[in-house]
């Protein structure tokens, strides 16, 4: 078929730019090796932009009698029949205990510029408080060792549901204790890693862990309070925020960062019209107005005490204080959205459902909408003047399984990380403060009460042999890192 445009006709539909050869030496190296253009990447992020990725203690470290740790809650959950699929647990999970140097080394093959990872409480404080255990610490200390000498910074996340199950046999999160508890913690590991981590994290979803936890009683400690408790201990999370907050800064080394890892509810107007965007803003105060919204402002929401009234939670301003303390950062993790509409009703805004029909990956819960990861970074930037915002995650559930030539080709993932970042790109584009991004998760892990069934990582971990393979969803994400942006 013969070509019905002439070069003028092209160059004067598509620009004379279209017509000139690209030079040679414009060239960037691809994560197979080969040279391609660099006019390929459209989309580039920020000089600077920190490409990462992350996971928890219990969901990977394995190892959990050794070394003096002591049990969490995860370990006594788990191990009651029928609470976790298949009956799995966490007792050797990636045995990243032992494996982290291989590990480490599969962060720098992907090219990594940083690694989030959580501390295990019981390793620190096997009894929750009291004497610390060097033996864990020490730990700590080699993993980082071996993520700096890989030129890989450590962010550290310091809760990520672990609870000493000494903590909770004294009330758990029921207990303002354990606030008191969280703080000393805290204070003790910024002690001895800040010399050396810049970046800390005080508690990971405090949304997930509280009302998954001990109001809906599927995940550890598998509570179903009624609305009082629940959020009687959605304070003490706060609050043990809060308090973590100003230990690290009287224990740390001057300079070093803090902030939290919330799942924020990313409210997503459903018409991007003035007044959906304005009710995507109202609802984004009111949906996370007893966690993130009550860290930035210091305060809960009238409506949020008047919704809750009897059952509301009891506080000082004291503790609103210490809740409300500055923070340097603040990390989102993101995957689903929450749409709302503009409403005639006092609040201003509608949640609007998801149907049934709404794609989403293995997880039910997980919700395709890539524009979360644009609005949620935002509206929090809008609302509360943040300057410095990471995405602690973002990531997608499959049933990986490895082809016979040895491959997972897991282009659902690719697709799900493909358009989150093409949304993350538009929000960095139009000056949203988003200074890195951490894809969840390195590697498939313990998924928490659905075992080992879900798999949310970029390298596939056969469980029996802990070999690691990398997934077509990490061969695009090495793309990404080396281009620094998206073809």
């Amino acid at each position: 078929m013969q070509n019905r445009f002439s070069r003028r006709t092209f160059a004067r539909l598509f620009g004379s730019a279209a017509l000139a050869p690209v030079a040679l030496t414009n060239l960037a190296t691809s994560a197979s090796g080969q040279s391609v253009p660099s006019t390929l990447t459209t989309r580039p992020f920020p000089q600077g932009f920190l490409w990462g990725s992350a996971t928890a203690s219990y969901q990977v470290e394995g190892a959990v009698n050794e070394d003096g740790r002591g049990p969490s809650i995860w370990d006594t959950f788990s191990h009651i029949p029928g609470k976790t699929t298949n009956g799995d647990t966490g007792d050797v999970a990636n045995d990243h205990y032992h494996r982290y140097k291989e590990d480490v080394q599969l962060m720098k093959a992907l090219g990594l510029k940083t690694y989030r990872f959580s501390v295990a409480w019981p390793r620190i404080y096997p009894q929750g408080t009291g004497t610390p255990n060097p033996k864990g610490l020490d730990f700590y200390n080699r993993l980082v060792d071996e993520l700096l000498a890989n030129n890989i910074q450590p962010y550290c996340t310091l809760f990520h549901w672990d609870l000493p199950q000494t903590l909770e046999d004294k009330g758990g999160w029921q207990s303002r204790d354990t606030s008191e508890a969280f703080a000393t913690y805290a204070g003790y590991v910024a002690k001895h890693l800040s010399d050396r981590v810049n970046y800390f994290m005080t508690l990971n979803e405090m949304s997930s862990f509280v009302d998954i936890g001990y109001k809906d009683g599927r995940h550890a400690p598998g509570l179903t309070l009624p609305p009082a408790g629940v959020n009687q201990v959605r304070h003490h999370a706060v609050l043990a925020h809060g308090l973590g907050v100003q230990a690290i800064r009287a224990n740390a080394k001057s300079g070093t960062k803090v902030g939290l890892a919330e799942n924020a509810t990313a409210t997503v107007p459903i018409i991007e019209t003035p007044e959906h965007i304005a009710a995507a803003a109202k609802g984004y105060r009111e949906a996370n107005a007893g966690y993130l919204t009550a860290v930035m402002e210091g305060r809960y929401t009238d409506a949020y005490l008047a919704n809750h009234g009897a059952d509301a939670p009891k506080f000082t301003s004291a503790e609103m204080k210490v809740i409300g303390s500055p923070l340097d950062f603040v990390g989102l993790n993101i995957y689903t959205p929450s749409y709302v509409r503009a409403d005639d009703s006092p609040a201003g805004f509608a949640n609007i459902p998801a149907p049934k029909s709404y794609p989403h990956m293995m997880s039910n819960w997980l919700h395709v909408g890539p524009e979360a990861i644009y609005w949620s970074p935002k509206l929090a930037a809008q609302l509360w003047n943040i300057k410095e915002i990471y995405i602690t995650e973002n990531g997608a559930s499959s049933t990986d399984v490895l082809t016979p030539d040895g491959h997972v080709y897991d282009s659902d993932r690719v697709m799900y990380l493909r358009n989150y970042l093409t949304q993350l790109h538009r929000a960095v584009s139009e000056g949203v403060p988003v200074k890195g991004y951490f894809c969840w998760s390195f590697m498939d892990n313990y998924e928490w009460a659905d075992g080992y069934a879900y798999r949310f990582g970029i390298h596939y971990v056969d469980f029996k042999t802990q070999k690691r393979t990398p997934k077509m969803s990490a061969h695009f994400y090495k793309e990404v890192i080396t281009r620094n942006g998206l073809a």
